[in-house]
C-alpha cells in the first residue's frame, strides 16, 4: 500500500477543511461558554438544600452522563423537528445538543469546585453582613472557577474531540471537511490518517497548555 499525502496542499486543506475546522471551535466555544453557565446553575441547584431544587438538577445531570452523546445527538435531531414541526438544520442541533450534555459534566466540575472552598469562608461572609447569593457570587464562585480552571479546560479537549460526533447528523465538521476531501481525491485513508495527526496536534498542544497553568496556579495557592 502506498500512501501519498501531496494532494493535501494549502488550497485543499483551505476549501475542504477551514469550513469544517471553523465550525468545530465554534461548537466548541459555544458548548463550553453555555456549559459552564448552565452547569454552575445545576451545580448551585444541587447544593441548595433544597429538595424541589436539588432533586430535578441531579436527575438532569445523572440522565445526561448515562447516555452516549451521539445517542442524544441523534435523539435531539430527530425528535426535535416532530415536537416543532420543523428541522433546526443540523449544526444548531449540534450546538444545542452539545450544549446540553456538557452542562451536565461542567455540573459535576463545579459542584467540586464549590465544596473545595472552605465552609468558614462563607460563614465569614455572611457574619460581614452578605446575602447567601452575595456570598456565592463574591467569594465562593471565584475561588471554584480559579481551582476548576485546569479540569474545566481539561474537559474542553475532551469537548473538541468529541465533535467530530457530529458526523451522525451529518454537519460540517473538522473530520467531515477531511472526508470529503478524501472521497473527492480518492484518497480516504490519507486523509483520515492526517485527520487524526491534526485532532491529535491540537489535543496535546492545548493539554500541555493546561499543564502548565495548572502549575502556575499552584504556586498561587
Amino acid at each position: 500500500m502506498n500512501l501519498d499525502f501531496s494532494f493535501l496542499t494549502g488550497p485543499v486543506l483551505v476549501d475542504y477543511v477551514s469550513r469544517g475546522f471553523a465550525f468545530s471551535l465554534q461548537l466548541t466555544l459555544v458548548a463550553m461558554l453555555g456549559g459552564i453557565a448552565l452547569g454552575t446553575l445545576l451545580a448551585l441547584m444541587r447544593l441548595s438544600g433544597k429538595p424541589w431544587l436539588a432533586v430535578p438538577a441531579a436527575a438532569y445531570v445523572n440522565t445526561m452522563r448515562s447516555v452516549p452523546l451521539v445517542m442524544v445527538i441523534l435523539w435531539f435531531f430527530l425528535l426535535v423537528p416532530m415536537l416543532l414541526g420543523r428541522s433546526l438544520g443540523a449544526e444548531l442541533s449540534a450546538i444545542v445538543t452539545f450544549t446540553l450534555f456538557e452542562a451536565a459534566y461542567y455540573s459535576e466540575i463545579m459542584r467540586a469546585g464549590i465544596q473545595s472552598v472552605p465552609r468558614g469562608q462563607i460563614f465569614a461572609s455572611q457574619a460581614m453582613g452578605m446575602t447567601y447569593r452575595q456570598s456565592m457570587q463574591l467569594v465562593v464562585l471565584p475561588q471554584a472557577f480559579r481551582n476548576m480552571l485546569p479540569v474545566l479546560l481539561t474537559q474542553t479537549i475532551i469537548l473538541f474531540q468529541d465533535t467530530s460526533l457530529v458526523y451522525a447528523i451529518g454537519a460540517y465538521d473538522l473530520l467531515k471537511g477531511f472526508e470529503v476531501a478524501g472521497k473527492n481525491f480518492n484518497r480516504p485513508i490519507e486523509t483520515y490518517l492526517f485527520a487524526a495527526a491534526v485532532y491529535f496536534v491540537i489535543s496535546f498542544s492545548l493539554s500541555m497548555l493546561v499543564k502548565r497553568l495548572q502549575a502556575r496556579i499552584a504556586i498561587i495557592r
